[in-house]
């Protein structure tokens, strides 16, 4: 398989480094603004590969996709400390008017996974932009979210996160909303396994893990500069999913034309199948009502910047 990836920063070479060490492609394109970035971290990269698996790693430009299979959208502003990722809107439109059409011109029929944030919001500009099907366009959405809530989940309880199932929906953004009322470890719901081993997991427990898990990315942002690591571990795995048709359900960002209470036509989060055609199907999880409340809301707010960003195509 051979997979594009437009946008070298940190998220962008963190994925490729990924992808490329793992074995997940024979050839691995590197497309950015900024061509002396692009070849600095192919040929980096490509330092490593005698160590793993071999594939090819170059620096390209737009026509070199012309053979990709799939396409990883990273480019875009970058978000700074105290900076929600809906500040970032307006200037990574208009870079995807910049990236989108040289996508349409000489790969037409590739998979566009984006990355770039806002990243519903975007998914969603992606799509209107490149006319393509719903399936074939759509976010890394809340999988790291939810990674992160297992891993909060897995900490609190004492328990491999590996073990545990938690979904985050919604936004992936400060209107997210963490499903701790169908959150299991093993088969069994978070809250049995709490009482089965004497640990407190009451209101105030779970509000500490939510808030963890929302503001992640703001204390690493704070700490470091930005986040890349989780990232490029969550659309490892969403690339795994597409390449080896797994059927693998993963709460990525897609179109939905269904209504959550009043508002349609916008992408979020749900779980989702993913194989090799893209997005599969949709899935509707069980919920509580306070989650179904937290959920339209959620929904509320990216309708709410989807119309604005729309008149900005």
């Amino acid at each position: 398989m051979q997979i594009g990836i437009i946008g070298t920063g940190m998220v962008g070479s963190a994925i490729a480094f990924s992808l490329a060490t793992a074995g997940t492609a024979e050839r691995l394109i590197l497309i950015d603004k900024h061509q002396e970035r692009a070849q600095a971290e192919a040929m980096d990269i490509s330092h490593a590969t005698p160590f793993t698996f071999g594939a090819s790693v170059i620096a390209g430009d737009y026509d070199d996709l012309k053979k990709a299979d799939l396409i990883i959208i990273t480019a875009g502003a970058n978000q700074q400390p105290g900076e929600t990722r809906l500040n970032l809107l307006n200037r990574n439109i208009e870079i995807f008017k910049n990236i989108i059409p040289q996508i349409i011109k000489y790969a037409p029929h590739a998979i566009l996974l984006i990355a770039t944030n806002p990243v519903d919001i975007m998914t969603e500009i992606t799509l209107r932009l490149s006319d393509f099907p719903p399936n074939r366009v759509f976010g890394t959405g809340t999988v790291l979210d939810s990674s992160r809530f297992r891993s909060s989940l897995g900490f609190h309880l004492g328990i491999s996160p590996t073990s545990i199932h938690a979904n985050v929906i919604g936004e992936h953004g400060d209107s997210e909303v963490l499903l701790f009322s169908s959150a299991i470890a093993g088969t069994t719901p978070i809250a049995k396994i709490a009482a089965q081993t004497n640990i407190k997991l009451d209101h105030k427990i779970k509000s500490i893990i939510d808030n963890d898990v929302r503001n992640a990315a703001y204390t690493i942002i704070k700490g470091k500069g930005s986040t890349y690591f989780g990232i490029a571990g969550a659309t490892q795995h969403i690339i795994n999913a597409i390449i080896g048709d797994s059927h693998t359900i993963l709460t990525i960002s897609a179109h939905h034309n269904t209504a959550i209470g009043n508002y349609q036509n916008i992408c979020y989060s749900m779980p989702s199948i993913v194989s090799k055609n893209g997005v599969e199907k949709i899935l509707t999880p069980a919920m509580d009502s306070d989650e179904q409340t937290a959920l339209e809301k959620s929904a509320a707010t990216l309708a709410e910047y989807t119309k604005k960003a729309l008149t900005a195509l």
